[in-house]
């Protein structure tokens, strides 16, 4: 009854909203535009709303564009996207462009000492270090901290946040109606004129963020071997806040280099979503958005990952909480058989009525948390659909891997329920409903699908995709992707239980 309950409310919540959010809807309400320089602007009008708009920046450049060598640089930027312009964090820019131009001067001769195999001159080396340390010093008199930020909190902004993922990099914020010219303004000008101050001082803060999100925790040293083992040749096999050797080595200069390589117009999407009327709205952003060159996209092709035809896996033995992962290859999101995938995550995943929640947390008491899902590490490329688990005190990571190669076995070999299905379908509808239901969800949605498919529209027709999805259409892909030669394993076993208890 309760089941039944929950069913009826969730359907009469879609059927009250979706006459505002189906697609017919937003058509009249969406405009978009390429600009000249091959910019894609698009802007949502949502009516009777607050006095603010919210926009979304999708770069389509991630960490797998980063060099070989200079694992980190799409993050890197990330970062030095807040650090203002040439107008913007500068004291007197003329004077400053000279002082960070002999940083780098100052950093390539001690780069070039430091990486000799032989003969390095330790001496010489700690002189070069000390010009280059008082070539920073003398750089940072001309800047003014943060001052692109202060400027947009000044004015009113709101969640002032960015990303950066494997697939995209991404920048946004909310900020009051009647300062959509300044936003114009900013937003167009950290990408036309960024200027790489403190960039060393920035790059100990991403090191630091790698010691205390990678290298710290044994789960994010888990992650980072497994997706080196899963990923032989791809290059997802990269962390995104990368190595500590290149960390320690790539230059502002690299990053200049990257960004004049793949920041370019023709790879950028910016959505601005609000009571915004499109027809004042556009004209503000053509005004300020083409005004950024375009250059020639480069060859984005990488190796693909060969097929796997063997179990791989990695034991990570730490003084902690026991972990289970697993994975599986699967194709990329334009794959025929996507919306299966997202079916198959939901069925697993959702909820305290999922497969997994229900087996191994609820009846069998064997794990704290357990879910499944796709889109692992990213979705522009073929990817890993992954289990994970936490073991209860007193349960074995193995015994959490028998038990999901049980429920794996159950897809494989019986048809899910009616009712299974049905909720799946409901839920693909409600999650679409609720992912719309802000100016900061639509504007990233929009400029997200709008980036994959060249589409926007494409995010309703994934809820129509799912909405096809058959029983037999979940078999058929469970046995096709779910086999141990597809597979890989990590698993974090308690140091001290491995070795019976020694200190």
């Amino acid at each position: 009854m309760s089941r039944a309950l929950k069913s009826l409310a969730l359907m009469l919540v879609l059927a009250t909203l979706c006459s505002a959010q189906d697609l017919a809807s937003f058509e009249k309400r969406v405009t978009v535009k390429k600009l000249s320089n091959g910019l894609t602007a698009i802007v949502c009008r949502r009516p009777d709303t607050a006095p603010v708009f919210s926009f979304f920046t999708n770069v389509d450049t991630g960490s797998v564009q980063d060099p070989m060598g200079k694992t980190g640089l799409a993050h890197m930027f990330e970062h030095m996207a807040f650090k203002g312009t040439d107008t913007i964090g500068t004291k007197n820019y003329p004077a400053e462009k000279v002082a960070l131009q002999k940083v780098e001067d100052a950093y390539t001769a001690y780069l070039h000492e430091r990486d000799k195999p032989v003969g390095r001159d330790e001496q010489k080396l700690k002189q070069l270090e000390k010009s280059w340390q008082d070539a920073i010093k003398a750089a940072q008199q001309y800047v003014i901290p943060n001052e692109f930020s202060e400027i947009v909190e000044r004015n009113g902004g709101e969640n002032v946040n960015a990303s950066t993922a494997d697939d995209a990099t991404e920048y946004h914020y909310s900020f009051p109606l009647n300062r959509l010219e300044l936003w114009a303004y900013l937003e167009s000008e950290r990408f036309m004129h960024p200027v790489f101050r403190e960039f060393y001082k920035e790059r100990n803060v991403v090191i630091e963020e790698r010691r205390m999100r990678t290298d710290s925790t044994p789960i994010g040293r888990l992650v980072e071997q497994f997706l080196f083992e899963a990923f032989a040749a791809h290059p997802y096999h990269r962390p995104t806040v990368g190595y500590i050797s290149d960390l320690n080595t790539f230059s502002a200069t690299d990053a200049q280099h990257f960004f004049d390589t793949y920041y370019l117009p023709s790879n950028m999407v910016v959505a601005v979503v609000g009571d915004l009327d499109p027809a004042q709205t556009m004209p503000i952003i053509e005004k300020y958005f083409s005004r950024i060159p375009s250059r020639e996209k480069p060859d984005e092709r990488e190796t693909s990952e060969p097929p796997q035809n063997s179990e791989r896996r990695v034991i990570l033995y730490d003084r902690s909480q026991p972990v289970y992962l697993e994975g599986y290859h699967r194709p990329d999101y334009r794959d025929k058989d996507d919306a299966v995938y997202d079916a198959l995550a939901d069925l697993l995943s959702e909820g305290r009525t999922s497969r997994l929640y229900r087996t191994l947390v609820r009846d069998k008491k064997i794990a704290s948390q357990a879910e499944g899902g796709t889109g692992f590490p990213g979705v522009k490329y073929p990817h890993i659909f992954y289990f994970f688990a936490a073991p209860m005190p007193g349960h074995k990571p193995s015994e959490i891997g028998d038990a999901i190669h049980a429920e794996i076995d159950r897809l494989k070999k019986e048809d899910i329920s009616d009712d299974e299905l049905k909720m799946v379908k409901t839920r693909a509808k409600a999650n679409l409903v609720r992912s719309l239901d802000s100016n900061e969800g639509l504007a990233n949605n929009l400029a997200v699908f709008q980036t994959l498919y060249g589409d926007w529209r494409e995010l309703f027709r994934s809820v129509d995709r799912i909405n096809n999805v058959s029983k037999a259409d979940i078999r058929r892909v469970a046995n096709q992707v779910f086999v141990p030669t597809n597979r890989t394993v990590g698993i974090i076993e308690n140091a001290s239980a491995a070795s019976g208890g020694a200190q």
